[in-house]
């Protein structure tokens, strides 16, 4: 699944997310991400800035799910 295809992956987009499909989006930007750094190892790498945009995309799911478990611990005491 490519990013670039999706609408554009901000904190409104991902917050509206199923928690489902934040953690399958989750797993296919880290694997796209393993794909793109064995390129660049190789030298075959052809938009560097790719792997800045999905590093930065990883970086936000995974700082708004912290968010909302954050919130569900927080609820339950």
């Amino acid at each position: 699944m490519k990013v670039a295809s999706r609408q554009r992956l901000n904190a409104k987009t991902i917050r509206n997310m199923k928690p489902e499909d934040r953690a399958k989006l989750f797993n296919d930007l880290r694997s796209e991400l393993l794909k793109l750094q064995t390129q660049r190892e190789r030298g075959t790498l052809d938009n560097p800035g790719r792997v800045r945009a999905i590093r930065r995309a990883i970086a936000r799911i995974l700082t708004i799910m912290n968010e909302e478990a954050r919130k569900t611990i927080k609820a339950s005491e």
